[in-house]
């Protein structure tokens, strides 16, 4: 889910709720009517991509029609960081205001906690920051057993407050001025938005839709000691621009900063997710949260056992190992991708990646580490592809997917995942002392685990 704020889309936000307007005056809302030709006449001539608009009437239409509690703004509650650990926890959560606030955001923090008790953490030990927090009102998005919204109290145990943009903030500067830095993990599961001037400096929206920006975000992550390493995971829509927390303030065109900053994201700059349902059965749930702590914990939601994520066998499963483990069970039309993957995409021309593309699977499955070649492996079984095979000639003899489908997102990350591999496989050739630091930087942060 997103929305569109900034200055350079208010003509189509202005566009598409007048049009969102009439339709829920028409008693329309729950349809979808073909665009009448005035309007597809108008996005044509500016350049605005249809299914976008589409996107964005649907979430209108909703807001629109939904009739949101009256709110009271929420107070910003002083951060504690709790003492006698060694790792920071903190989760940020729900939407931007109630109408965006769905139950399944409640139910990531929730397995968040799980997970986290699931790997001998004490829950009560972390910061949790949801939607409004404890004031009591009810904000939290959901459908009854007969499928009609409604809203209740968030019922998270060990709340710390709301996930407003004080709150958001305080944790940071906690964790940036304690007397004992130690490492910081930090889980994001809400909404983001999607900057059309710069997809490098995308928002994520918080509470009372407050908008952080990618280079606000690496702002807060500056003032940290050099020694703190910080590892994020985030699951919103247009997540992957926040790759560039890795650069000096979440500039690409900058240097890597000195600091031990990665992170894994549901998917790429340029792609909404999937996720974010009033539906309350979680065992219906499919979403790179679910993957990722699954892969990470060895349990899912609902507790079940998974095969395990450890496939460089060291005892423990890495983050990375956890990323390599949702590609391959997460079916959404999700494009997952992590810090180390889109720093590696940056450094290679596009006719080194249709070499990459073009020589046969197995050659890259050669180089990979183990949680790539169980991500090779597993998508290829998926697809059916040959592995003598190239990339390019698997496509050749199989159907193109249809756009924003499973399958081809099962195309696309294993696109993503040869390319990570021949790219890292070219940086180690030319043997640049400065770019191999960079490598071996993030591929050690990314080899943490809780």
């Amino acid at each position: 889910m997103h929305r569109f704020t900034r200055v350079s889309a208010v003509a189509l936000v202005a566009l598409t709720v007048s049009y969102a307007a009439v339709l829920v005056a028409k008693d329309l809302g729950s349809q979808s009517p073909a665009l009448p030709v005035s309007i597809r006449y108008v996005l044509d001539r500016a350049g605005w991509d249809a299914a976008a608009f589409s996107q964005l009437k649907d979430f209108a239409v909703r807001a629109l029609s939904v009739e949101e509690p009256a709110l009271s703004e929420t107070p910003v509650t002083p951060v504690t960081l709790p003492t006698g650990v060694e790792t920071y926890f903190a989760a940020v959560a729900g939407g931007g205001a109630p109408s965006y606030n769905e139950i399944a955001l409640e139910k990531n923090v929730l397995y968040f906690q799980r997970s986290l008790q699931t790997k001998g953490f004490i829950p009560s030990f972390t910061n949790l920051f949801f939607a409004n927090g404890n004031d009591g009102q009810q904000t939290v998005r959901y459908l009854d057993e007969r499928d009609r919204e409604q809203f209740k109290i968030p019922e998270i145990p060990h709340l710390t407050g709301a996930a407003n943009y004080g709150n958001t903030k305080g944790w940071f500067e906690a964790i940036a001025q304690t007397d004992k830095p130690c490492p910081a993990f930090f889980y994001f599961t809400g909404h983001g938005a999607y900057n059309p001037d710069n997809q490098d400096n995308n928002w994520l929206i918080l509470w009372e839709e407050a908008l952080v920006s990618v280079r606000e975000f690496a702002s807060w992550l500056a003032p940290l000691p050099a020694d703190q390493p910080f590892v994020t995971m985030m699951a919103q829509c247009y997540s992957g621009s926040f790759t560039n927390l890795i650069y000096e303030n979440g500039d690409p065109n900058q240097p890597v900063a000195l600091q031990s900053r990665c992170g894994f994201f549901a998917t790429v700059a340029d792609r909404p997710s999937v996720g974010c349902t009033p539906a309350v059965n979680e065992a219906d749930y499919q979403d790179y949260s679910s993957s990722f702590f699954a892969g990470l914990t060895g349990r899912d939601r609902l507790g079940e056992p998974v095969e395990s994520a450890d496939y460089n066998q060291d005892g423990q499963v890495s983050y990375a190992e956890a990323h390599g483990f949702a590609k391959v069970d997460e079916e959404t039309t999700d494009w997952p991708i992590s810090t180390l993957e889109a720093w590696l995409q940056r450094q290679i021309r596009p006719l080194e990646i249709e070499g990459i593309l073009a020589q046969p699977i197995d050659n890259w499955w050669v180089l990979a580490r183990p949680e790539q070649q169980y991500v090779i492996r597993g998508l290829v079984d998926k697809l059916s592809f040959d592995s003598k095979l190239s990339y390019v000639e698997n496509q050749t003899l199989g159907l193109i997917p249809a756009a924003n489908t499973v399958k081809e997102a099962y195309q696309m990350r294993l696109k993503m995942e040869l390319i990570n591999i021949g790219a890292e496989a070219l940086l180690r050739d030319e043997q640049n002392p400065e770019t191999l630091e960079i490598l071996q930087q993030l591929l050690a942060c990314e080899a943490g685990s809780w």
